[in-house]
């Protein structure tokens, strides 16, 4: 398991998709959740940097969890979820600063993603607003976005959830590219391809 962490957690900051001490992971095992330690380096994971809790009770292990442990434990409880990663991916938080949804224009964002909804809480961080809000859009989506925060991705395997952020992140980088090239872009798909109907 900790090889899973590791290898996910170096990715997500190679990939751009954390700064060195931010973001976190979770693998929910039954009635017990294995979570990155707070202030842990996600690129840089060790062994003592996953720490063992409860889906619902508080142990001794508690205060060394992330700050966001409130919002794994509410996104287990409201969803099928095994697996989540939380990062901050810089055009996705960009692009959710304006707008109530993220719609990939790229296809294969649209296959996978088909859109992706923006959520808001006046505290973004670890807040008890935040595990309120996040649950309920992830309930028919993958991935979502807390504006101006950063994303909340949920998956069977921590690749899974690892790869919608990834996805989501590619999308945004493209759509911020064709709006920065101004004017309307050519639609290219037909309406059978379009993702309402996948």
């Amino acid at each position: 398991m900790y090889e899973q962490f590791r290898d996910i957690g170096r990715d997500l900051y190679l990939g751009g998709l954390v700064s060195s001490h931010a973001g976190n992971m979770s693998v929910r095992m039954g009635d017990r959740i294995l979570i990155t330690r707070r202030g842990s380096m996600v690129g840089r994971l060790k062994p003592d940097d996953l720490i063992e809790t409860g889906l619902d009770a508080d142990d001794a292990m508690v205060t060394l969890a992330s700050s966001e442990l409130i919002v794994h434990r509410a996104i287990y409880k409201a969803t099928s979820a095994l697996a989540i990663v939380h990062t901050h991916p810089p055009h996705a938080t960009a692009l959710s600063l304006s707008q109530d949804a993220i719609v990939p224009v790229d296809s294969e964002g649209s296959y996978l993603l088909h859109k992706v909804p923006v959520v808001e809480a006046a505290k973004t961080i670890g807040s008890s607003e935040v595990a309120e809000v996040i649950p309920p859009a992830l309930r028919d989506h993958k991935v979502a976005m807390l504006r101006g925060h950063g994303s909340f991705a949920v998956g069977e395997l921590l690749e899974e959830a690892f790869m919608v952020t990834s996805s989501l992140e590619f999308s945004s980088r493209i759509l911020y590219l064709v709006r920065t090239l101004g004017g309307d872009h050519k639609e290219y798909r037909k309406s059978a391809e379009r993702y309402e109907t996948w």
